[in-house]
C-alpha cells in the first residue's frame, strides 16, 4: 500500500488465479467490506494491466492490479530482535533457515513476530520494497509449520531477478518429508493440474480442469517398514501452492503431520506437516554465480528419523 499517493498494487499469485477481482481484494484487504470495494470499483479507480476493469472481471496469475483508495491506516510493521538462522548473506540477498511455527510475512491480525519482523532489524533499510510494506525483501513463501530456506532480497534488483527465476522455475528447490505408509517405487514424478478446491477455497487440490500445472519429482531415502512411514526428497519442478502436500495426499501417501490434506492419526507429535525446504539454489542477481545452501533438518525431524522403524 503506497500512503502518499492512496495506491494499492498487486501482481496476482497462482492461488487467485480465476477469481473475481472484487473478491480477490476483499481478501488481500479484509478490512474493506465487498460493498465498498464495488463502488471504488464501479468509480473506474481499478485497472488490471493498466485497463478499467468491472467487479466481475477475472484475473490470471501475474496480472497487475492497481486501485485508488481513500487513505487507509497501514499498521506499523516494526523491526523485532530475532535471531535468525543465516545460510548466506552478501550485500543483495540473504537465505535463512525458518523455523517452524513462524509466519513469513505479516498479514491481518498478526503483525509480529514474523520472519519480515525479524529481517527488518537484521537488514535494517536494506531491503526490497517492491511487494509493499508488509512483505519487504520477500520474494517467495513457505507455509507457517514447513521449515527450511527461505530468500529475501535486499533490493529491487534483486528482487526482480531472483523473481524471473521463480517464474521460468529455474531455482533448485529440495525439499524432505516424512510421509505416511510405504512407497513402493524408489522414485517417481507426480504431474497433475493443480487449483482451489471446488468445495473448499481455503485448500488447493488436484483438479481436471482450470489449474495450474503442477510437477513433482520424488525419491524415497529410507522406508520405515513397522511404523508404516517412508523419507522422501522431493524436487519442485513448478512451485504452486502447497504443491508437495497436495501431490502427496493425491497418490494416498499425505505428509506426516498435515491437518490439511491428511485425516490419519499418529502417536508422532509434529506440529505441522512434516516438511523441510533444504537445498535452495539460484543464479545470483549481480554475480550470475549459482548459490546454493543446504539447510540442516530441525530437531524434531531428526529425532523422528532416529526414532522410527
Amino acid at each position: 500500500m503506497d500512503n502518499d499517493n492512496n495506491l494499492f498494487e498487486y501482481y496476482v499469485t497462482d492461488e487467485y488465479d480465476g477469481y473475481r477481482i472484487d473478491k480477490l481484494i476483499s481478501e488481500l484487504i479484509d478490512s474493506f467490506s465487498r460493498t465498498y470495494i464495488k463502488k471504488i470499483i464501479d468509480d473506474k479507480k481499478v485497472t488490471c494491466n493498466d485497463k478499467i476493469v468491472k467487479a466481475s472481471f477475472v484475473v490470471s496469475e501475474n496480472d497487475h492490479i492497481k486501485m485508488e483508495i481513500p487513505p487507509v491506516e497501514v499498521p506499523e510493521i516494526l523491526p523485532q530482535d530475532i535471531p535468525l538462522d543465516i545460510l548466506y548473506e552478501d550485500s543483495d540477498v540473504l537465505v535463512v533457515n525458518k523455523p517452524k511455527d513462524m509466519v513469513v510475512h505479516p498479514a491481518a491480525g498478526h503483525y509480529k513476530d514474523t520472519l519480515v519482523n525479524a529481517v527488518m532489524f537484521h537488514c535494517k533499510d536494506n531491503l526490497s520494497g517492491i511487494n509493499g510494506v508488509l512483505r519487504p525483501g520477500i520474494v517467495h513463501r513457505i507455509d507457517k509449520d514447513t521449515t527450511g530456506s527461505v530468500i529475501i532480497c535486499k533490493n529491487d534488483n534483486a528482487h526482480q531477478k531472483i523473481a524471473e527465476q521463480l517464474k521460468e522455475h529455474s531455482i533448485n528447490r529440495v525439499y524432505h518429508a516424512i510421509c505416511y505408509g510405504i512407497i513402493k517405487e524408489d522414485e517417481g514424478t507426480i504431474s497433475t493440474l493443480i487449483g482451489r478446491s471446488p468445495s473448499d477455497r481455503k485448500k488447493m487440490a488436484v483438479v481436471q480442469s482450470g489449474g495450474k500445472e503442477a510437477v513433482t519429482h520424488f525419491r524415497v531415502l529410507k522406508r520405515f517398514e513397522e511404523d508404516s512411514f517412508t523419507y522422501i526428497e522431493c524436487k519442485l519442478e513448478t512451485g504452486r501452492t502447497h504443491q508437495i502436500r497436495v501431490h502427496m495426499a493425491h497418490i494416498g501417501h499425505p505428509l506426516l503431520g498435515d491437518e490439511v490434506y491428511s485425516s490419519r492419526k499418529s502417536k508422532f507429535k509434529t506440529n505441522g506437516q512434516c516438511l523441510h525446504a533444504k537445498i535452495l539454489g539460484f543464479v545470483h542477481p549481480t554475480t550470475n554465480e549459482y548459490i546454493e545452501t543446504n539447510a540442516p533438518l530441525p530437531e524434531y525431524f531428526s529425532h523422528l528419523l532416529d526414532v522410527l522403524k
